[in-house]
């Protein structure tokens, strides 16, 4: 293997580890901010008339979705009585 070439796969195995590292960092300290860039990245790739797998690569990228469990679109803390404490 030519010394030029290593040279090269070694800079690029620490170049992929500290994006990795820096990323895992990113979403620890601040997750809403990776959740935003996420699907600033994943919208324009699963737009119609995108390749196949372009779309793929789209929803991979997407977050996934924190719906309320409840179903009604909310925020999932309706007061509605039921969750009233009793003093």
């Amino acid at each position: 293997m030519d010394a030029s070439l290593s040279l090269t796969l070694q800079y690029a195995v620490i170049a992929i580890a500290v994006l990795v590292s820096a990323w895992v960092v990113f979403r620890k300290q601040a997750p809403n901010a990776a959740r935003r860039l996420r699907i600033a990245i994943a919208l324009p790739l699963v737009r119609e008339g995108r390749p196949g797998w372009m779309r793929a690569l789209g929803k991979w990228i997407a977050p996934v979705s924190n719906g309320p469990a409840d179903g009604c679109g909310g925020c999932s803390g309706c007061d509605d009585g039921s969750n009233k404490r009793s003093p």
